[in-house]
């Protein structure tokens, strides 16, 4: 399965749910017209309450990135990639400026942060480049 559910992450659940799902349409995971789990399925999957799951569901479909089909459940919208696009941007970019706000107030040097930055980067990248 695509999606992982950390509770002890401190995003509401439902918003991992939300986030996980737009940025699997942004990857292309997820691609119009494709349906999701119902909810009673992925809140078994998730073993989370279906509550939870009918929440993201209704913020997925209110931001149009799920339409019901009737009869059958929902799927992902017609334009929904460009718009998970631009939200994922957005997610990345404000949890980019909380960490940079919080590295300001703890007092770090611009240039340490930056090399921090720079090795992580690389890391990550070449880590991934041998996938």
């Amino acid at each position: 399965m695509w999606m992982r559910i950390d509770p002890s992450d401190g995003v509401p659940i439902y918003d991992q749910i939300v986030r996980q799902v737009t940025f699997a349409v942004a990857d292309g995971l997820l691609r119009p017209g494709e349906l999701v789990p119902s909810v009673r399925e992925l809140s078994r999957q998730l073993t989370v309450n279906p509550n939870t799951v009918a929440r993201a569901y209704r913020q997925l479909q209110d931001e149009q990135v799920l339409r019901p089909v009737r009869g059958t459940g929902l799927a992902v919208a017609q334009g929904a990639a460009a718009r998970c696009r631009k939200k994922r941007a957005a997610l990345i970019r404000q949890r980019l400026q909380q960490f940079l706000n919080e590295a300001r107030r703890s007092g770090l040097e611009k240039s340490e942060l930056s090399s921090w930055i720079e090795t992580e980067m690389a890391r990550v990248y070449n880590a991934e480049a041998k996938k």
